[in-house]
């Protein structure tokens, strides 16, 4: 039984993305790790988890795939790492209802699970996942609308019209928003959501984005909820014509942004949490759970950062040269 599993893993690693050599199996602790995409934050927090296996001291065997939002995918790979006996899961889960049943499989195997980011609906996360890596999502769009509100004020903007490019498929994505929407409350109570759409990778929301504006021409800025929402409108803004007319608030720091940001013409501040950071937290959560370890909290609380200057922005591409947060 045991050469299978060995076997299991084995073929399991030949398949899975970018799986590095790793050392002799029988020695090594396997660990599942799956990706909602392959680009700016997943990217990051892929880099995280890697560097990570490669400096904790500990022979880490990771197993990877790239799920891209798709429930199937996702639990057709966690029956597979079911079957190889992995140590623990790592991901960010792409459904908070969808992604249950796999998830509990896992649980019910035995198998320690570790969401990133998403994770699934509270009641569940409490039955079958060991420990959450995430930042709050509230206050992650809060501290973002702040800047935002406060740009409105100083700009005379009483009732400032407001394009959303969402990623509201996934909870953390809606509460980003509803942080936002709180801070503007505060502060500027007059201000509307124009339009709210989906649009996380670039094409989409370049596209999206410039419907918002034919739709609503006095759209007086974008909120990108996540991935390259925020440089998508900035180029529509750019395209029509409307530098210093309309501008960007963003979540989710990549070269692109920080470039946008650098500029300071139309994208005004970024909400980011460090992808390589909750990786890496992820990977040392999934070990503790591999050993055996009690969590002390299923949430474990990753920092924001919030860059709102040109210089913030160079300082960011100084010290992040691969471009991954």
């Amino acid at each position: 039984m045991k050469s299978m599993k060995k076997f299991a893993i084995a073929a399991l690693a030949a398949a899975t993305l970018g799986s590095a050599a790793a050392p002799a199996l029988a020695d090594s602790t396997g660990i599942g790790a799956i990706y909602l995409d392959d680009v700016g934050f997943y990217a990051a927090v892929r880099k995280g988890i890697q560097d990570g296996a490669n400096s904790m001291g500990k022979k880490i065997e990771l197993l990877e795939t790239n799920a891209r939002a798709d429930p199937g995918a996702e639990a057709s790979f966690i029956d597979r790492l079911i079957s190889a006996d992995v140590k623990a899961i790592i991901l960010s889960a792409v459904s908070a209802d969808g992604s249950v049943r796999a998830i509990r499989r896992a649980h019910e195997a035995g198998i320690p699970v570790v969401c990133y980011n998403t994770c699934i609906n509270d009641a569940d996360m409490k039955k079958y996942v060991y420990a959450y890596a995430v930042a709050d999502p509230t206050e992650f769009g809060r501290q973002l609308g702040d800047v935002a509100a406060d740009y409105f004020i100083a700009q005379g903007i009483k009732e400032p019209k407001i394009g959303v490019l969402n990623c509201e498929f996934v909870e953390v994505c809606v509460k980003r928003r509803e942080g936002f929407e709180a801070a503007l409350k505060a502060k500027v109570p007059g201000y509307v959501i124009s339009a709210n759409q989906r649009g996380t990778v670039l094409d989409d929301a370049v596209s999206v984005s410039d419907q918002m504006l034919s739709a609503n021409p006095d759209i007086n800025a974008f909120f990108g909820e996540g991935g390259d929402a925020g440089t998508g409108a900035v180029r529509t803004i750019k395209q029509r014509g409307l530098t210093g007319k309309v501008v960007v608030f963003a979540a989710d720091m990549t070269s692109s942004a920080a470039t946008e940001l650098a500029d300071f013409s139309v994208m005004k501040a970024v909400a980011d949490v460090s992808g390589q950071g909750i990786g890496k937290l992820a990977l040392e959560q999934a070990l503790n759970g591999a050993e055996g370890k009690k969590a002390a909290d299923i949430v474990v609380p990753m920092g924001i950062s919030i860059f709102k200057s040109a210089d913030d922005a160079k300082k960011w591409l100084e010290t992040h040269k691969d471009g991954l947060s």
